[in-house]
């Protein structure tokens, strides 16, 4: 059975240059969802949502190889992210930001399977929070860009996105920031991160 890497098969999704944006027609998908409030950094609930996604993910991979259905490698981290009042995303005020974290899980993947990865991971982690959930998510037509550097160091690129490419190009907002994480914040030095922005659009009315 070849492991399939979806980073790979589905490129487009987890590739964008890092001086332009790129329009990208984002298909319907399903993830693994924990939806939160807080600062990242700080908040418990934040960390509690990454340690269920991981478990639960890993658990219905293998469950899924074991079965002789698929193998394949657990797509990066994304994150939705957003806040009551625009300002405080913009300016950064953490503590008042909302998100929801997932990771996809192939269309193999059904119900049952996901049950049972949640029991599973049940054993060692205790109740899991009450948003985890397997849903579907569409963003349609979308623009990214690449990020090299410091989460914090964002906001000038997003500004550019939403003031200035958006705009020329007649677009407006059709759904949350999004943002994909290729690399692992643990292992990587913070001017070496790369993730991807992404921002589902809309023709301006």
């Amino acid at each position: 059975m070849d492991k399939i890497d979806f980073k790979k098969t589905l490129a487009y999704l987890y590739k964008a240059p890092s001086d332009r944006c790129v329009a990208v027609d984002v298909p319907e998908m399903q993830f693994v969802k924990v939806d939160g409030a807080g600062d990242p950094n700080t908040a418990p609930a934040y960390n509690r949502a990454i340690e269920w996604l991981y478990s639960t993910s890993y658990a219905l991979k293998f469950a899924v190889k074991a079965a002789g259905k698929l193998d394949y490698g657990v797509p990066p981290l994304e994150g939705l992210w957003w806040a009551d009042d625009p300002a405080d995303f913009a300016a950064r005020r953490k503590d008042r930001w909302r998100w929801t974290m997932m990771i996809m899980a192939p269309n193999i993947v059904d119900r049952p399977s996901f049950e049972a990865a949640v029991e599973k991971s049940k054993k060692k982690l205790g109740d899991p929070p009450a948003s985890l959930r397997l849903e579907r998510f569409t963003e349609g037509r979308s623009l990214q860009i690449l990020h090299v550097g410091s989460y914090d160091d964002e906001a000038p690129t997003l500004a550019r996105l939403h003031d200035e490419v958006m705009p020329s190009q007649g677009l407006t907002f059709a759904g949350r920031h999004h943002e994909i994480y290729l690399s692992d914040a643990r292992r990587t030095a913070p001017a070496k991160l790369k993730t991807i922005l992404r921002q589902p659009v809309k023709a301006a009315e």
